[in-house]
C-alpha cells in the first residue's frame, strides 16, 4: 500500500483547563489565539484530508468554528490527548491520524511529512517526533521528556529523568527530546484507549509509555523542530518573539 493512498486526518486535542497555564490555548499570540495559530498552520501544510480540533470547551469550539474551522466536542472527560482524539476518531473512516498538540502554534509541513511517510512501511503502527537536546539545563529538566532509541530509531524508553545516564565521561551520549506529535494507524489508537493506564505511564505521566508497556514500538523521526510549546506564560513571551 502506498502512503499516498492512505486517508490522513490531523486531530488537535484542546483542553481549556491546563494545569500549569490555564486557558493557555486562548491566549493571544499576535493577532490570533494560540489554538487558532495551531489549527491554521496545520491546515496550511496541505498534508491532510481534514484537520479537526477536539475539545472539552465551548470557548475553544466556538473559536475554531467561528473562524471557519472544524471542531468536535468531547463527550467524556479524558486523561490524555490520545484518549480524547480516539473518541472522536472511532466514527471516522480514516487510515492515519496525526495528533498535533494544541499548544504547538508553529506547526510546519516538513516534520509532519516525515512522520506520515514512515507509514509506507505497513509494520509501523505508531510514530512520533524527536529533536536533539544539547542544553544541559533542558536535559536535566523533567518538563522535557527524553527518549532513548535503538539503532533502528525505535523507542526503547521515554522518561522525564535523564536518559541515558552519563556514567562514562569518555563518551558523549546523544540526548533526544520527545516532541509530543504522534501519528497512529486508527486501530493502534483505538487499542491505546481500550488499554488500562500502565505502571510506567502512571509514574512518569508520559502517555506513550502505554504503547511500550503493551509491546508496541514507536518509530522515532529526528527533526529540526525549533518551535515553542506553550506551557507557561514565559513560553508565550518566547513565542511572541519568534512570531
Amino acid at each position: 500500500m502506498q502512503n499516498s493512498t492512505l486517508t490522513k486526518v490531523a486531530m488537535i486535542p484542546a483542553r481549556y483547563a491546563a494545569t500549569r497555564f490555564p486557558a493557555k490555548l486562548m491566549q493571544l499570540l499576535g493577532s490570533k489565539t494560540v489554538i487558532q495559530h495551531t489549527y491554521d498552520n496545520t491546515v496550511a501544510t496541505g498534508l491532510f484530508d481534514a484537520v479537526i480540533v477536539v475539545t472539552d470547551s465551548d470557548i475553544i469550539f466556538n473559536e475554531i468554528v467561528s473562524n471557519g474551522g472544524k471542531a468536535i466536542m468531547s463527550k467524556a472527560s479524558h486523561e490524555s490527548g490520545s484518549d480524547r482524539i480516539a473518541e472522536a476518531a472511532a466514527d471516522l473512516a480514516v487510515d492515519i491520524i496525526v495528533n498535533v498538540q494544541g499548544d504547538e502554534p508553529f506547526v510546519k509541513r516538513e516534520p509532519l511529512e516525515k512522520l506520515l511517510n514512515v507509514f509506507a512501511d505497513e509494520t509501523i503502527q505508531v510514530a512520533s517526533l524527536m529533536q536533539v537536546l544539547k542544553d544541559e539545563n533542558s536535559i536535566a529538566d523533567p518538563n522535557y521528556v527524553k527518549v532513548a532509541v535503538d539503532k533502528n530509531m525505535n523507542s526503547l524508553m521515554f522518561s522525564r529523568s535523564v536518559i541515558p545516564y552519563h556514567r562514562d565521561k569518555n563518551i558523549t551520549p546523544i540526548y533526544y527530546e520527545h516532541i509530543g506529535v504522534y501519528a497512529f494507524r486508527k486501530q493502534a489508537l483505538l487499542n491505546f484507549t481500550n488499554w488500562e493506564m500502565t505502571p510506567l505511564e502512571a509514574a512518569e505521566k508520559v502517555e506513550c509509555l502505554r504503547y511500550l508497556e503493551n509491546g508496541i514500538l514507536l518509530k522515532m523521526i529526528i527533526v529540526d523542530y525549533m518551535g515553542v510549546e506553550i506551557d507557561t506564560p514565559a513560553d508565550l513571551l518566547k513565542a511572541a518573539k519568534l512570531l
